[in-house]
């Protein structure tokens, strides 16, 4: 991993991006969006990780955020990947109403014997590539983006419309996610 790809200040704010492996099109499900959702929100209350914009799309997530304790950026997405992936699977393998199960499971599968830090499922990409937000100027392109994303994909027409995001938090209403830090 290049050098420029690592969490090197553990208090600063940091841009990631995680897929799901394949990019496949696993949250197009709402309870697969608030299993992210819970997790996040366990997170800022149980682990210290302050968030400053977020959002869901079909098969990545966008996040800005930071670690309020002594516990590293990388250990609280570490532990929110193993922990989304694990009951995303769970709820695919249990869901009977899902007519893609077999297909995303054989992927998930496929997937793991590519990497030696799977054992069944891989359900994540491996790469984050974390981006230290070093000024204001760059928090802000980065909020801008993560919000536009759901516009430019045609899920809405205005990023506060797209509530998988924190785009409506930042418009002056309440979000689904609890404890955003609006930055301004």
């Amino acid at each position: 991993m290049s050098r420029n790809y690592k969490f090197h200040d553990p208090t600063a704010p940091y841009f990631v991006s995680f897929a799901v492996v394949e990019w496949l099109d696993v949250f197009t499900r709402n309870e697969y969006k608030q299993i992210l959702l819970d997790s996040l929100s366990y997170c800022q209350k149980n682990k210290g990780m302050e968030i400053y914009a977020w959002c869901i799309m079909t098969n990545h997530v966008h996040l800005i955020f930071r670690s309020t304790t002594d516990y590293p950026p990388q250990n609280l997405l570490g532990d929110f990947k193993r922990f989304t992936s694990k009951k995303v699977l769970d709820a695919i393998q249990n869901n009977p109403r899902e007519s893609r199960k077999e297909v995303l499971l054989n992927c998930f599968r496929d997937s793991a014997k590519k990497t030696s830090n799977c054992s069944k499922f891989q359900f994540w990409r491996h790469d984050n590539k974390p981006i230290q937000l070093w000024s204001s100027k760059v928090v802000f392109e980065k909020i801008k983006y993560i919000h536009m994303n759901p516009v430019e994909e045609g899920f809405a027409f205005r990023p506060e419309d797209y509530p998988y995001s924190s785009a409506v938090d930042y418009s002056g209403e309440k979000g689904l996610l609890d404890g955003v830090v609006v930055v301004k």
